[in-house]
């Protein structure tokens, strides 16, 4: 089982391009989907808890997967998993910047894999929020909480604690209301 998860991570990292939320796609089909080892909403809360917890998103999930199916081994080895082809990847890179950094194919395949990445991101977004049961009653609670970090700078921290709060609320008060 170690080294499934090791190779399992080693896979998702190799393969993706874009940082922790392009991986989401992998991780899903990998983790949930492939090998079964946990359902689609834990993986929606582990997502929710890597986002909240300091640290490299993609890592924070392959620690949280590693740990729940080994404990603390299982946590290192789909760690290291995770990091081992980025960490690999720039090692190289820094040995050939230099000889490639005014290639103009270069600068070009690296401007026609951004919208890819784009597009990597948005993907799992959309599947996310079904997971998460946000449909058109309640989709103007993430619209709202992007729109506040972009337009005026609101740190993402103060909107996570008014979702937090709000939705505490909401539970306590809305849909369980005590008499």
């Amino acid at each position: 089982m170690l080294t499934s998860l090791f190779t399992t991570f080693f896979h998702i990292g190799l393969f993706t391009i874009g940082g922790g939320y392009a991986m989401i796609p992998l991780i899903e089909a990998k983790v949930v989907e492939e090998r079964q080892w946990i359902s689609r909403e834990e993986l929606l809360d582990l997502m929710a808890v890597a986002q909240s917890c300091p640290g490299i998103f993609a890592v924070n999930i392959a620690i949280f997967i590693g740990y729940k199916l080994r404990g603390v081994g299982g946590a290192l080895m789909s760690t290291l998993g995770c990091i081992m082809p980025s960490f690999i990847i720039i090692l190289a890179i820094a040995l050939f910047f230099r000889q490639f950094q005014d290639n103009v194919w270069v600068a070009r395949a690296f401007r026609g894999i951004r919208p890819c990445v784009v597009a990597l991101i948005a993907a799992p977004t959309f599947k996310m929020a079904k997971t998460a049961k946000i449909g058109w009653t309640n989709v103007w609670i993430p619209v709202l909480g992007a729109f506040l970090i972009w337009m005026f700078g609101v740190s993402p921290i103060w909107v996570i604690v008014a979702a937090g709060l709000g939705g505490w609320l909401y539970g306590k008060y809305i849909v369980n209301p005590k008499p």
